[in-house]
C-alpha cells in the first residue's frame, strides 16, 4: 500500500470539504490576523485547519475541559505558518496540551539549568514529542496582532525548527545557499540583539530571544509575523530570508489593511 498517496489523498480530500460555518466564526472572532490574509490565503487556511484537526490529538490539563473553540483558535494560528508551500503538517508532533493558564514544569536541561528545577510556564515545544499551551496566554497573543507576541507562533515556529533534525535555530531551508545566509544573519543578529540589551536600547525583537539560537528564530518568527515593518526596516536581510521560508510577505498584508 502506498501510505503517502494514501495521506496525501486523504488530505485533499479533507482541505475540499465545506468547511464548518460555526469554525469560521471562532477563527474571525479569536484570530484576527485572519482578515490581512487574501482570499486565497484564507481559503488554504481554512483546509489546513481540516487536515490539522484531524491528524492532531488535543488534551485539556489542569482541569480545562476541551472545545472546539480551543482547537480551531489554536490550529487556526499554527497553520498561518504553513502557508503558500509545501507541508507535512508538523509531522513531528502528534499532540497539544492545553492548561488554562500558566502553569509549572520541570525545567529542561536544554537551557543549562540544574536538572529537577520548576519553572512557569506559558508553553512550551518538544523535540519529536507535544506542544504544550496556556490557553489564556493563547487567546491573549491572538488578539493583537501588532505586539510582537504570539505563543502558538512562538511554539510551532520551534517544531519547524526541529523538522530538519535538532533544535538549534535553523529550520529546513531549501537551499545550501539558503542555509549559509540563514546562519551568517542569524550570527550576527543574535550578537546585535545582545549587545542591544546590554546597552538598554530597544529593539524588535524579544528579548526571550538572547536565550539561545532555537530561542532566537522562535522570536524572530514572531516578529515576522507581528511587527514585520519595524523587522524589515532594522532587520532587512533577516526579513527577507524569513520571507523567503515562509513564502509570505507579512508587509504587503499590512499595506493592504491600511
Amino acid at each position: 500500500m502506498d501510505l503517502f498517496g494514501f495521506k496525501r489523498r486523504r488530505r485533499r480530500r479533507l482541505r475540499a470539504e465545506p468547511f464548518p460555518p460555526e469554525w469560521l466564526e471562532i477563527i474571525r472572532r479569536n484570530v484576527p490576523y485572519y482578515r490581512l490574509l487574501t482570499a486565497d490565503e484564507q481559503a488554504q487556511l481554512r483546509g489546513h485547519v481540516r487536515v490539522f484537526l484531524d491528524e492532531k490529538r488535543f488534551e485539556g490539563c489542569g482541569g480545562l475541559e476541551m472545545t472546539d473553540e480551543i482547537r480551531v483558535t489554536i490550529a487556526a494560528q499554527a497553520c498561518i505558518l504553513l502557508l503558500n508551500r509545501e507541508t507535512d503538517y508538523y509531522p513531528r508532533m502528534e499532540s497539544i496540551f492545553v492548561y488554562p493558564h500558566g502553569y509549572e514544569a520541570e525545567q529542561r536541561q536544554i537551557y543549562g539549568e540544574p536538572p529537577h528545577t520548576v519553572s512557569r510556564r506559558l508553553g512550551e515545544s518538544w523535540y519529536r514529542g507535544p506542544v504544550v499551551l496556556s490557553w489564556d496566554d493563547t487567546r491573549k497573543g491572538a488578539a493583537d496582532i501588532r505586539d510582537g507576541h504570539n505563543l502558538v507562533v512562538h511554539e510551532f515556529a520551534h517544531q519547524l525548527d526541529s523538522e530538519d533534525g535538532g533544535l538549534d535555530g535553523a529550520p529546513p531551508l531549501p537551499a545550501a545557499a539558503m542555509v549559509a545566509a540563514w546562519a551568517r544573519v542569524r550570527g550576527r543578529e543574535f550578537k546585535r540583539l545582545t549587545e542591544d540589551l546590554d546597552r538598554r536600547r530597544k529593539t524588535v525583537l524579544d528579548e526571550y530571544g538572547e536565550t539561545n539560537p532555537a530561542e532566537f528564530f522562535a522570536v524572530a518568527t514572531e516578529a515576522f509575523f507581528e511587527r514585520p515593518v519595524a523587522l524589515k526596516r532594522r532587520h532587512r536581510e533577516m526579513y527577507d530570508l524569513l520571507a523567503a521560508f515562509y513564502h509570505q510577505d507579512p508587509v504587503a498584508r499590512i499595506g493592504r489593511d491600511a
